[in-house]
């Protein structure tokens, strides 16, 4: 008797996959377009929440639809999770954990109030719905930005380490400089300060009186605008490079053309056949 009645749980098991995970069937279709259009709508019902004037004129309403959205999503969560052919590696996936972070701040809400904000977060689970609107092309052209940045990690990362010196010295000088009296308090605030500067954002909460520490803001706004487009080129050059089509280091025997497309036996200028 446990035979079959395993069997059959194996097969609701792969026809709730085939709806939630195909795309290929009229159901699964469906299916993405429903939780775009309940993503979408949840979304809009937080930020519309966030508003006084509406939170006091609709926000019974908003209450009941942020809960239906809830537990619509956490029965949806609990199917994934349910049908997953590896459940604990679509449990620590990015998309499950996107999944889960999407209905828990509901609940955290009932304990600590305002947490349901983070709600916004389910803005995230519309890349699951990508397939259905034809954008294929687009997540490749964010697989070549995602690599861009893994290449360019190591030059960025020393580029800020080199950056936090920079405002740390920046900072700790213009402190000895202006001091308490006006208004450098502390090594931490005027390190502060000297990354507001160097950033070009000025709020202007806090800034020099002495001719020296004005002196040092300027320096320190200069390099800033000299090192602020550096994290910009080191990705744009990964970037382009990743982007670049890959070359077999072949020369052509009729005309000398170096470089010719992965796979190609002819030369693609003069047709002549490749040696490779």
């Amino acid at each position: 008797m446990k035979q079959p009645k395993t069997e059959a749980i194996t097969h609701l098991r792969n026809r709730i996959h085939i709806v939630i995970e195909g795309t290929d069937t009229r159901l699964g279709k469906l299916f993405d377009i429903v939780l775009l259009i309940a993503i979408l709508a949840s979304v809009a019902i937080v930020m519309l929440d966030s508003v006084l004037y509406m939170r006091l004129q609709y926000g019974t309403l908003f209450l009941y639809a942020e809960w239906f959205f809830t537990i619509l999503f956490t029965i949806e969560y609990a199917l994934r999770l349910f049908s997953a052919p590896n459940r604990f590696r679509y449990a620590f996936s990015f998309f499950g954990i996107v999944d889960l972070l999407s209905v828990l701040p509901s609940y955290l809400s009932l304990i600590f109030a305002g947490t349901q904000y983070l709600i916004v977060i389910r803005i995230l689970r519309i890349l699951r719905v990508f397939r259905v609107l034809k954008l294929k092309n687009y997540m490749q052209q964010a697989g070549f930005l995602a690599s861009a940045l893994r290449t360019s990690q190591q030059k960025i990362t020393v580029f800020f380490l080199s950056l936090v010196l920079l405002v740390t010295i920046f900072g700790s000088v213009v402190y000895v400089v202006e001091g308490p009296e006006n208004g450098f308090t502390s090594i931490p605030l005027s390190i502060y300060w000297a990354v507001v500067t160097m950033t070009t954002v000025g709020y202007g909460d806090i800034s020099p009186k002495t001719p020296l520490g004005q002196a040092i803001a300027t320096l320190v706004m200069i390099t800033g605008y000299s090192i602020i487009a550096v994290p910009t080129g080191i990705f744009t050059s990964e970037l382009a490079r990743n982007m670049r089509p890959q070359l077999n280091p072949v020369t052509c025997p009729n005309c000398g053309k170096f470089g010719h497309a992965v796979g190609a036996t002819f030369c693609d200028r003069c047709g002549h056949a490749l040696h490779i």
